[in-house]
């Protein structure tokens, strides 16, 4: 038995996106509707590191629909602690429950996942600096409610633009949509990876580099905010060199436009202040409730008849080559095949995107 699964937000046809945001917003106006619909389904929660907002955001969703909820929040809690692998992992939690969301600190996880996952569908609840689909579903709804478009939008990603995973989905999916405009803030050291620009260059989407949050920030429409990752860093000196370059006051605030909206995909530390949080253009605390609408929508959808076909991998499986990204899940869980599609001179890992020479 096959099923499709959700590990980037492209993985599904651009109607169904829609498709999925309408029925979120609808939820969100009449949640009781949908009561009781997952009753006898089971969610298996599998959380290899930590998060508040996506894994409480899964179990409220699957609850309110009636399901119910397993997995972990601490894999030293389960056998994964004992040296189990991951595809193991997989085919036994097959066995417990109907759908999987899974988080993972290694790029490409949630797809080496879904391999070895032939009876459930498996979400991608983010996968170390690589990509965040769900969040992204959630920053969709989110503009939708707040900003009635998702086209035509000056959209400025502030901060940890390198390792952060949210942004990488966010821009993938916006820049999907027509007339939409990129204005890229963050250090020459955590600018966005090749792959990201390729594919804004591909789509044919205006964008700019730039250092400087307040010289750019009267021209958007939407501000997205991260958080510099202390976890994502190599060292505790690159972080510090890093960190409090990026502050959103009340000063920089003025320089807005009075409708611009303001996202984040939290958690915050220090790159908002609190007096932001009483602006009515600061919408991140409702972003986190439309992302509980947002997981309702898509379990229902992922669990429902599927109507088009999915493949993981379109390259070829090749043993010589190791990704170059040691972060990848192959480097990690070696037994995996690697595939790789041939870009040029160059393979691009089809788990974690990164290109290595041939």
């Amino acid at each position: 038995m096959s099923c499709n699964h959700l590990i980037d937000l492209a993985d599904l046809p651009m109607e169904q996106w829609d498709n999925i945001i309408h029925l979120a917003l609808k939820i969100e106006q009449n949640p009781r509707d949908f009561y009781g619909i997952m009753e006898g389904k089971i969610l298996a929660t599998l959380f290899y590191e930590p998060s508040t907002r996506t894994q409480m955001s899964f179990q409220s969703a699957m609850l309110r629909l009636g399901g119910q909820v397993i997995g972990f929040s601490n894999p030293q809690n389960s056998s994964v602690a004992k040296g189990e692998t991951l595809g193991d992992t997989i085919r036994i939690v097959n066995s417990y429950s109907d759908i999987i969301a899974i988080r993972h600190p290694l790029e490409g996880a949630a797809k080496a996942a879904a391999a070895y996952s032939q009876r459930c569908p498996v979400i991608n609840a983010g996968d170390g600096g690589h990509l965040h689909p769900t969040q992204t579903l959630t920053d969709l709804v989110t503009l939708v409610k707040e900003k009635g478009q998702l086209d035509n939008l000056t959209i400025g990603i502030c901060g940890d633009l390198k390792y952060g995973r949210t942004v990488h989905s966010l821009i993938k999916a916006l820049s999907k949509y027509d007339n939409n405009k990129f204005v890229l803030i963050s250090t020459k050291e955590l600018a966005v990876p090749a792959y990201i620009k390729n594919i804004l260059n591909s789509a044919g989407c205006s964008y700019t580099e730039v250092f400087s949050l307040s010289e750019v920030i009267g021209d958007l429409d939407v501000l997205y905010m991260t958080r510099i990752q202390k976890e994502r860093f190599l060292s505790e000196a690159e972080y510090e060199a890093q960190k409090n370059i990026y502050v959103l006051d009340t000063e920089k605030l003025s320089l807005a436009k009075k409708e611009m909206k303001i996202l984040h995909p939290l958690p915050r530390v220090d790159e908002i202040t609190q007096q932001v949080d009483n602006d009515p253009r600061a919408v991140y605390f409702k972003q986190a409730q439309y992302g509980v609408f947002g997981r309702m929508a898509l379990i229902i959808r992922m669990l429902s008849k599927q109507d088009y076909q999915q493949n993981l991998f379109y390259g070829t499986s090749q043993t010589g080559h190791p990704c170059a990204n040691p972060n990848c899940i192959t480097n990690a869980e070696t037994y995996l095949p690697k595939h790789y599609i041939e870009s040029g001179d160059m393979l691009v890992c089809e788990y974690c995107e990164q290109k290595i020479l041939i």
